[in-house]
């Protein structure tokens, strides 16, 4: 998964992959990898080189998705932005009349659907809840409109570019 992440106003680009039972990073040219553990809902253990890290996760109040991560007494604010995803977003907000199709950015399991088919959202709402990598990532609508069709259901595993649900 390619995505951008934000720190003290510096963008670098990032690359997070399962291999096995190891997480494979790269943050710009450098390569991690390490083994991570969830021991409860937002603290990981990451363990790299015989050295063990506890991580601490947590969501922020902000508007722009930041997370504040705890990690070696330090605190960091990051925003994560996944570049293929903003691209679809930008296209679908020109075309405010069409459709706006929201889909699986990559494979994972319906944690929670936010809203029933027939509800009205406005853009940037909260759509559908998809747990990937240990990670839960909020769909957003791209657009105000009218859902007119909810594929996923909780509970359910779904594959990368998989329709979850259809706004207009």
């Amino acid at each position: 998964m390619k995505l951008t992440a934000e720190v003290d106003d510096q963008k670098q680009a990032l690359d997070i992959r399962r291999e096995g039972d190891s997480v494979v990073a790269s943050v710009d040219e450098r390569r991690y990898e390490l083994q991570a553990r969830e021991t409860e809902p937002g603290v990981y253990l990451l363990i790299a080189d015989n050295r063990v890290y506890e991580c601490r996760v947590e969501n922020t109040a902000e508007a722009n998705g930041a997370v504040r991560v705890e990690i070696g007494g330090s605190s960091y604010e990051i925003v994560l932005s996944d570049p293929k995803r903003l691209r679809a977003a930008r296209s679908a907000g020109v075309e405010q009349s069409g459709r706006a199709v929201l889909k699986a950015t990559m494979p994972g399991k319906v944690v929670r659907v936010l809203v029933e088919a027939g509800a009205e959202v406005e853009a940037g709402a909260g759509v559908i809840v998809v747990e990937a990598m240990k990670m839960q990532n909020e769909l957003k609508s791209p657009k105000s409109g009218r859902v007119v069709e909810i594929t996923a259901q909780e509970g359910a595993t779904v594959n990368a570019g998989e329709v979850l649900a259809v706004i207009e």
